[in-house]
């Protein structure tokens, strides 16, 4: 999400760093850049005009003309001024109340809000120990109350049975009923949508938000949604009283205008962001994060909860003793940090939340699949080579792309990978990374402290 965003302001801003005066002429053509960049992502024409309407007060006053480095105050300015845009605030769930917590989720059909009760489900569990209990009160789409019974499985929640012919009401009564009667700490309804709004499917959703008074009323939307984003998010936020958005299938659409424009048009915080299908790609929705991304600043704080979180301890702990040594480091411990990455979502999702430019020969497009793939050629290894790669001629070389039905050339590909990663485990060994770290620092988001 934000690629192209990020890519019009990033070099937008680049153009900045480092002048030592601003004319009136230099801070015209950043807006006009700034606004044709936005407009280019699907923000809403009246979000637009705000915000660069913002920018420009603050930018032809004194404080920009006052600044030793009038460049990177007003690159400050357009950050901070996206940040008020997404919503300054962090909002978390208020799940403070008499259990269960009900939280209800609204928005049009197709915009994910089956797959997200189960994602959200699996963060309540894992991140605040919470009992769920899920919920569909869908009842004209058979198949989304078997699609959450089976992801209520894999998330390890608990479902609310119910049959297509029942009453949306009765079927969401039952459940916080079950709720209370079982000590379920929290109860996800997932709401009936249509495609497109309309007087019926609002009566339905208010009659199902009166019955169940949930503390938590989210709106759904796709970030794919465009335009259409906005009509619908007005029709919701006047017929619900909505407490927070969540924004998904992030990783599908490169603008990210919808996130720039819903959070002004309903009012309400977004509280999440969700990216593909698996449950566990949910995150909380951090704005000062999400800004020092869009401006190429990368996003480290996100970075290193996600590392410690999902990175094994032990593992890192030996692979950090052979970068201190400078030796060591074999293809079995490449296959490691294969695997590691793999389950951040490859090294594109990586690349884009660190502050620095993606190196040459580096491809930051590899996904889960080419992970995957790499991690079959080493399988196909003997231990011995793993350990002496060295040794892997042209014969080798063919028994292990037979073995994992790949080409010799992918052999030969993930080898001149490990050897260039081997070069750079000696360059931080020998006091690298100190250099890497001061490289980085200029790029690090505003008041960022390594």
């Amino acid at each position: 999400m934000f690629e192209n965003l990020s890519d019009r302001l990033s070099r937008t801003t680049a153009a900045l760093k480092g002048r030592g005066r601003l004319t009136e002429d230099n801070i015209r053509d950043t807006l006009r850049a700034v606004r044709m960049a936005l407009l280019e992502a699907d923000v809403a024409l009246p979000v637009v005009r705000d915000f660069v309407a913002r920018v420009k007060e603050r930018a032809v006053g004194a404080e920009v003309a006052r600044s030793l480095t009038p460049g990177q105050a007003l690159i400050k300015i357009i950050h901070d001024e996206l940040v008020r845009t997404l919503g300054e605030a962090e909002a978390s769930l208020d799940l403070a109340t008499q259990p269960p917590a009900v939280i209800l989720l609204a928005g049009l059909q197709g915009a994910g809000k089956t797959t997200t009760a189960a994602k959200l489900a699996r963060y309540l569990k894992e991140r605040e120990k919470k009992s769920v209990l899920l919920v569909s009160a869908d009842i004209y789409r058979p198949a989304a109350i078997l699609q959450l019974q089976r992801l209520a499985g894999q998330v390890g929640a608990e479902f609310e049975a119910c049959e297509s012919d029942e009453n949306p009401v009765d079927i969401v009564g039952r459940a916080i009923e079950r709720g209370r009667r079982k000590a379920f700490d929290v109860v996800i309804i997932d709401s009936a949508g249509r495609l497109h709004v309309d007087d019926e499917m609002m009566a339905e959703i208010r009659r199902v938000h009166e019955a169940a008074q949930p503390v938590e009323t989210l709106f759904v939307i796709d970030s794919m949604a465009g335009q259409d984003a906005v009509n619908s998010a007005r029709a919701f936020t006047e017929a619900l009283p909505l407490t927070g958005v969540v924004v998904t299938k992030t990783d599908g659409d490169a603008r990210g205008g919808v996130a720039l424009s819903v959070r002004q048009v309903t009012g309400c915080p977004i509280k999440f962001m969700g990216s593909g299908e698996k449950v566990d790609a949910l995150e909380p929705f951090h704005a000062d994060r999400v800004a020092s991304r869009i401006l190429g600043m990368g996003d480290v704080l996100s970075l290193v909860e996600e590392v410690e979180r999902k990175v094994d301890r032990g593992k890192a702990d030996r692979l950090a003793r052979k970068l201190k040594t400078g030796k060591g480091f074999n293809l079995a411990d490449l296959r490691e940090q294969l695997i590691q990455m793999q389950e951040m979502g490859g090294l594109g999702a990586l690349m884009e939340k660190l502050p620095v430019n993606v190196p040459a020969g580096v491809d930051a497009s590899i996904g889960e699949k080419q992970l995957r793939r790499q991690v079959a050629v080493i399988d196909s290894m003997t231990a011995r080579e793993r350990r002496f790669p060295r040794i892997i001629d042209g014969s080798r070389k063919r028994r292990i792309a037979a073995g994992a039905g790949v080409q010799v050339q992918d052999v030969n590909r993930l080898l001149k990978q490990y050897t260039q990663m081997q070069k750079m485990m000696k360059k931080l060994g020998k006091g690298g990374m100190g250099r890497m770290m001061k490289a980085m620092r200029g790029r690090m988001p505003p008041g960022f402290r390594p």
